[in-house]
């Protein structure tokens, strides 16, 4: 498993709200179905109003948020 960065922006009303998560996947689509998930079982969004525009593996140890880090030490 490989720990990710994701940043984009999803639809929040009339506001595109920016964001940066971490996902523990095994590749880079892997990691866009995770926070695609993430986003709409948080703030109610479908596919089409989450914009993903940057992916990038990181290292294990640069995790920082409690998402991330809880799916590192689950093994997911």
């Amino acid at each position: 498993m490989k720990a990710f960065r994701v940043t984009g922006k999803f639809q929040m009303g009339h506001i595109k709200t920016p964001f940066t998560l971490e996902a523990i996947a095994k590749d880079d689509a892997g990691a866009r179905d995770r926070i695609y998930a993430q986003i709409g079982s948080r703030h109610r969004a479908n596919r089409y109003q989450i914009w993903i525009e940057k992916v990038t593996e990181i290292k294990a140890g640069d995790i920082t948020g409690p998402v991330g880090e809880k799916q590192l030490a689950m093994g997911k």
